[in-house]
């Protein structure tokens, strides 16, 4: 009995002591012993330490010069078959649901700021035909925007804001741009608002891709989806590489190749329209076409050798000039013309007024050729 008492005693003593330590350890944990593992997490404060490898402060350089473009035009829609028809119109009157209709067709874009007198640059098929230009930077504000100069061959278009403290951009050189280099697209994919993405050059100078008459251009796996056409391709800088033109999609969104229009040719592009309010390009009113395998043979030349004249214009430069169909182009003005694009880049280079010379090979025989280029008939 005694044991028995002992042991329930002890049992008591136990369980106030345990419910002591509990007590204490709610209300003053501070006066248990600290041995326990400490598990302590980051701190908020940004570490002087090299981290993560960011491209902040090159978006923070480019992005308030990139804005978005809302363009607006009406579009009348056709009549339907149903409205010729005399019976349905007097049944239904020329109120008819199958009469044309206007409709506002809208297109959204980007574009960058180039200029504190507010140039700026951007695709010409985000506003094509627009009869309303809206603009809104990155810091909130909007303004309308006017047409200042087109340029289709390249689908460049230059508009104008008139608007105080315009933040700008800064731009880069087309020399300088090397396959592998990083590259940020910023522009407003979908009309979500503005958005930067990623990626490195995947090739330069790509052409033969039916976008465009002059075609340069470079090529990114950096996202650009619809709406980022007239954005900024910046590199790890935040200088301007080249105006974001078209993607290569079989769904209609991004699949890693994006094209730009080189800056450099932008650069040119924008100081023509600014100074004359138009490009200004040479003519020769020749027709040219590439040298294929069966080209090649049958001429008994490289396909790399030059290009062919398929036709030339009556009365044009070329046509004075003594230039025939058959004739193969090697060089103009002493720039070797391995293909089209070196073809029209410099007859679109030799300045209207001005004498120009092309080496041709005719059956077998070189000929040397000048006269006077023209200057190429607008598009817009």
């Amino acid at each position: 009995m005694r044991l028995r008492n002992a042991l329930t005693l002890t049992m008591q003593i136990v369980t106030a002591l345990l419910a002591a330590v509990i007590v204490v350890a709610l209300l003053r944990p501070d006066l248990l012993p600290d041995n326990r593992t400490v598990v302590e997490f980051g701190s908020s404060e940004r570490s002087e330490r090299p981290g993560v490898l960011s491209y902040a402060d090159a978006v923070e350089r480019a992005a308030p010069a990139v804005v978005n473009i809302h363009s607006n035009k009406q579009v009348t829609e056709p009549a339907h078959p149903f409205f010729e028809d005399p019976f349905f119109r007097r049944f239904f009157g020329e109120q008819s649901p199958f009469a044309p209709r206007q409709r506002t067709e809208r297109s959204l874009g980007s574009g960058v700021i180039v200029s504190r007198d507010g140039y700026i640059l951007t695709n010409y098929h985000v506003v094509r035909g627009g009869e309303e230009i809206e603009v809104t930077l990155r810091d909130g504000r909007t303004a309308r925007a006017s047409v200042v100069g087109t340029d289709p061959e390249t689908d460049l278009a230059v508009l104008r804001v008139r608007l105080d403290d315009l933040p700008t951009i800064v731009f880069g050189a087309s020399e300088r741009i090397r396959v592998g280099d990083v590259v940020l697209a910023i522009g407003n994919p979908f009309g979500v608002g503005q958005t930067v993405t990623s990626g490195i050059i995947s090739a330069t100078g790509r052409s033969r891709l039916g976008l465009t008459t002059y075609e340069n251009f470079i090529q990114t796996d950096a996202a650009i989806n619809p709406g980022n056409s007239g954005g900024a391709l910046v590199d790890s800088n935040g200088e301007l590489l080249g105006i974001n033109t078209a993607i290569f999609s079989r769904s209609g969104g991004s699949q890693g190749i994006g094209f730009a229009i080189p800056v450099d040719l932008a650069r040119d592009v924008l100081k023509q329209v600014i100074e004359q309010g138009r490009v200004v390009r040479g003519w020769f009113g020749i027709q040219i076409q590439e040298i294929g395998p069966a080209l090649a043979e049958s001429f008994e030349v490289s396909p790399d050798s030059g290009v062919v004249v398929a036709t030339v214009v009556r009365d044009s430069p070329a046509y004075r000039a003594g230039m025939r169909p058959g004739d193969i182009i090697t060089a103009i003005n002493g720039r070797p013309t391995r293909n089209a694009a070196d073809a029209l880049d410099a007859i679109a280079a030799s300045p209207p007024g001005e004498r120009f010379t092309a080496t041709l090979l005719r059956q077998g025989e070189w000929i040397e050729v000048e006269e006077i280029a023209d200057e190429r008939p607008s598009r817009s």
